[in-house]
């Protein structure tokens, strides 16, 4: 299935990749860096340690790609993060077109946790935040499933 946005064509997307503007030094090292085995062994981030076991997490969510644990501030009752197991990406605007996938793996696991934890049908929040002005603490790419009471209103700083 091809998403909108996103050229299949290997020949296409090469022609193209002599006009695209210089990677960041981030989204460079992501791309020729991939963390290949679940050690992440080169990943020092505290996403890292926790899937390393290095340090504790309440793990309730783990398949062969997306590991889930609860967040140790959270912002809501039920505060789930959900995150890349294989590869470090340290912000969502680092994501490359062949990873877009991985997004939707996190996005599924959290609907089939929320649906499994019994609150889908009340409702549920999942938020990327994208460097620090959006709140972005930790730079290994992660989705937060908020629930567990009313949310109110969304995105209004200060608020």
């Amino acid at each position: 299935m091809a998403l909108a946005g996103f050229v299949c064509s290997t020949r296409h997307r090469d022609s193209r990749r002599s006009h695209k503007a210089p990677m960041s030094p981030a989204r460079h090292y992501a791309s020729t860096h991939p963390i290949p085995d679940r050690a992440m062994t080169q990943n020092d981030t505290l996403f890292g340690k926790i899937l390393r076991r290095e340090i504790p997490a309440t793990i309730v969510y783990e398949d062969d790609e997306v590991l889930g644990f609860k967040d140790i501030a959270p912002q809501a009752p039920v505060h789930v993060l959900f995150i890349p197991k294989h590869v470090l990406i340290p912000t969502m605007d680092d994501l490359l077109p062949e990873q877009a996938a991985l997004v939707g793996k996190l996005v599924l696991a959290a609907a089939e946790y929320a649906r499994r934890e019994g609150f889908a049908q009340e409702g549920y929040r999942v938020v990327i935040n994208c460097r620090e002005h959006a709140g972005q603490t930790v730079f290994h790419l992660h989705l937060h499933l908020l629930a567990g009471a009313p949310l109110g209103h969304f995105g209004v700083p200060g608020r």
